[in-house]
């Protein structure tokens, strides 16, 4: 294939998106999976339409993704390559109306987020790793490169989740030394930061690896980092977890 795997990622993100967007905000219906989180139309209209096009591109290449891992359970071994796949990351941004939902693919080789894809339908930005760098487009246009900021000392701003409790971010503001933080939903996170609009996302939570690879796999083409709060690599296919992650800090410069 002679175009770069991201830019063929942001692509397919960007074909899903356009089924995703008109449910956005029309009163779907909201079922639940057997861990009680959300899913509605929109998850399995966006995987359905991913998974043909993966599988038609890259035939020799398995897909671990967030619905039929849901609904089947995810393999007890993988190998070194794989894609991770979330087709709306932050569903329950999705269902309030919220913009910051996104559509994810992830490559990984060798337990590595080498190649990835976040598009933001609501607001038309796709964030892919390309040559080496992080390029976002914003409605179908032309991609340029983007880049982490240095970090503001006196104002280093800190995504976090919408229900973390105020004791636990007065906590990781003393360990991590933000400044301001910002509540903001799914993988866009990583992706702002990667474009220098804020600083770090620590993540004292739990979270599955299709949620965070895509948008790993930017940030780190970026200039950031994705790490254990020991420092160490944050790492995928952990098959004899589930895919399940430990807590991780994503930052910039």
């Amino acid at each position: 294939m002679s175009r770069e795997m991201g830019e063929v990622l942001a692509d397919i993100c960007e074909e899903a998106a356009v089924l995703i967007l008109p449910l956005w905000r029309s009163e779907l219906e909201v079922f639940r999976k057997a861990d009680e989180s959300p899913v509605t139309e929109a998850d399995q209209r966006g995987e359905a339409l991913i998974l043909e096009r993966l599988g038609a591109l890259f035939p020799d290449v398995p897909v671990i993704s967030e619905e039929d891992a849901s609904e089947f359970g995810t393999p007890d071994a993988v190998g070194p390559r794989f894609f991770l796949v979330d087709p709306v990351d932050g569903t329950k941004a999705f269902v309030r109306g919220d913009p910051n939902f996104t559509v994810n693919i992830g490559y990984i080789e060798n337990g590595r987020p080498v190649a990835g894809a976040v598009c933001a339908p609501a607001t038309g930005e796709t964030w892919f790793t390309a040559g080496g760098k992080a390029m976002k487009r914003t409605g179908g246009g032309g991609a340029a490169p983007v880049g982490v900021r240095p970090w503001p000392k006196g104002a280093a701003v800190a995504l976090v989740s919408h229900t973390m409790k105020e004791e636990v971010a007065v906590k990781l503001a003393e360990q991590y030394g933000f400044d301001l933080r910002e509540p903001m939903d799914s993988s866009i996170k990583f992706c702002r930061i990667a474009e220098g609009g804020a600083d770090i996302y620590p993540r004292h939570g739990p979270t599955m690896e299709w949620d965070v690879a895509a948008g790993h796999a930017v940030l780190e083409a970026a200039g950031g980092q994705v790490k254990t709060p020991e420092g160490a690599d944050f790492t995928y296919g952990k098959a004899a977890d589930g895919f399940r992650n430990g807590w991780f800090v994503a930052r910039g410069a």
